[in-house]
């Protein structure tokens, strides 16, 4: 009792046991399974961020066998929601941009001049260059994804070819330029952990990502030419087109905002300063060249000005809806708004909020350290870091818990054995940023699913930069291929005869020791 002078009691914490460790994984094996054998794809309408929930009390119930406080979990809960929170942001915003970007005829005029452009048998090979410059030029995937990926997927249902394999391409697009653009702040942050510079890092990242997008490339070129086009497109083209400008006044004047997005994020504006400033402008010049469209959406008993301004605030909120009467187009047009994401969000908090219980009890450690031991090879210790990046991404939700953790994990084993740390960089960046959007429940699946309307068990066969990469890599460390070596800590050379002998002083480690918790603070600014 306070002011009695006693201590205040405290239960004792124990590590987890390897069964602490493996129960969580099981619950969250049984239940994904569960839910998608019950039902199917619509899993993610809710299903399956029911079984997240379910796994987050879960671990939270082991912690608490094992001594931690429920004050503890609570603050664990508060620290994986503070990550999230520019993802979330980011989906916002994101949901605004393709709602407006629909009102003011952004992406109706990317899908016009696509259908006049586009050959269907040649697409997806195109979809995955175009996505690649567009995110090599601004150094994120998710905004090329929610931007001209958006666009290119609208256009592969409107000729007739597959919006599953449109979707893959846009992704091995998207993540080649996360991976090798300076601007990537996956890249930048994958060289800090690790402790090497962003220009080396990016040198040896084109050894794997290079081919790996060729491999990609010809894949999908393949795949166009075999396949080609439906037989039966949905809808004639020459209907389309046609439709579409009858809607829209179609010019080239609409992809301004799509222009201002690229000039933002290539200043490095942030994701969502950048994307809401170009809803915003893309409103305004919407309202202007698009007149009868916007009056048409809000109804023509308010004004002009009073009318722009509520049509882009419903967008914004919940998205741009049109009755052409054509269903293709229909389905295209009318998507965005804020609250489409809100499912996503949902999604994302669960499996982040379960990645970080497991990790800050110590539970993933507790799987982690054995396989650290047992991978006495330079190829079991690649393959280790693979399935424990890969790992991290399926059962805790978030990329950057598969990017962070074994680039911390590993950096001290791979000094021992004498492996350069640009390899464990390059190796973590393949294992932990490409493989993210392969897992639905993943923040960077289910960002993907959702602003591409193809959820990842539909795409997941065509991403296939997304599994050569990180095949590659491994494949380096068991040939040696690339893999650079540098001399193993040694013991302390023997003193010279006549030197005299020092005492260590009590001041604590040499100042150019390196820190256990990353880059010392020059080495980040060389790295930045």
């Amino acid at each position: 009792m306070p002011g009695t002078g006693e201590p205040e009691v405290t239960r004792p914490v124990h590590q987890p046991s390897l069964a602490d460790a493996i129960i969580p994984l099981v619950a969250l094996t049984v239940l994904i399974a569960g839910s998608l054998l019950l039902f199917g794809l619509d899993a993610l309408d809710g299903p399956i961020q029911v079984a997240l929930i379910l796994c987050v009390l879960t671990a939270a119930l082991i912690a608490l066998k094992n001594g931690h406080s429920w004050d503890e979990i609570e603050h664990a809960a508060q620290d994986s929601l503070a990550s999230v929170a520019s993802a979330v942001f980011i989906l916002l915003a994101v949901g605004a941009l393709i709602g407006v970007w629909n009102l003011s005829g952004t992406i109706p005029t990317l899908v016009y001049y696509g259908i006049k452009i586009l050959s269907p048998a040649w697409y997806y090979a195109a979809t995955a260059l175009i996505c690649g410059a567009v995110s090599m030029s601004i150094g994120s995937s998710w905004t090329t994804a929610g931007t001209i990926g958006v666009g290119l997927t609208g256009v592969a249902a409107a000729i007739g070819v597959s919006p599953a394999i449109t979707a893959g391409a846009v992704i091995s697009g998207a993540y080649l330029g996360d991976k090798l653009s300076p601007l990537s702040e996956t890249t930048i942050l994958t060289a800090q952990i690790v402790g090497v510079r962003v220009d080396e890092h990016i040198k040896r990242q084109v050894w794997t990502s290079a081919p790996a997008f060729m491999i990609a490339f010809v894949v999908l070129l393949a795949i166009g030419l075999v396949r080609g086009p439906q037989v039966h497109a949905p809808v004639p083209t020459d209907l389309e087109l046609h439709k579409l400008a009858d809607i829209y006044h179609m010019t080239p004047w609409n992809l301004l905002p799509l222009l201002l997005l690229g000039v933002l994020s290539f200043r490095k504006v942030p994701a969502v300063l950048a994307l809401t400033a170009s809803t915003l402008f893309a409103g305004i010049l919407g309202a202007f060249l698009q007149p009868q469209v916007m009056s048409d959406f809000v109804g023509a008993s308010t004004g002009a000005v009073v009318g722009s301004i509520k049509g882009i605030w419903r967008a914004m909120a919940n998205g741009f809806s049109i009755n052409s009467g054509i269903g293709e187009i229909d389905r295209l047009l009318s998507r965005g708004g804020m609250d489409s994401m809100l499912k996503t969000i949902w999604l994302i908090i669960g499996a982040v909020t379960f990645g970080t219980l497991i990790e800050h009890f110590g539970l993933i450690s507790r799987l982690i350290d054995p396989l650290v031991s047992a991978a006495k090879s330079t190829g079991r210790l690649f393959a280790t870091v693979f399935a424990v990046a890969f790992g991290l991404n399926v059962v805790a939700g978030d990329q950057y818990i598969a990017l962070v953790l074994p680039a911390k994990t590993f950096r001290g084993e791979f000094a021992k054995r004498g492996l350069a740390p640009t390899n464990l960089s390059r190796l973590c960046a393949d294992s932990g940023t490409v493989t993210s959007p392969l897992i639905p429940w993943n923040s960077c699946g289910a960002f993907m699913g959702a602003v591409l309307g193809v959820s990842a068990f539909r795409y997941l066969p065509f991403a296939i930069f997304c599994y050569a990469s990180p095949a590659l890599s491994v494949l380096y460390g068991i040939t040696g291929f690339t893999i650079e070596k540098t001399a193993p800590p040694g013991p302390p050379p023997p003193a010279q005869p006549g030197a005299e002998a020092r005492e260590p002083t009590p001041a604590g480690p040499s100042p150019a020791a390196p820190s256990p918790d990353g880059p010392a603070p020059a080495q980040r600014e060389e790295a930045e």
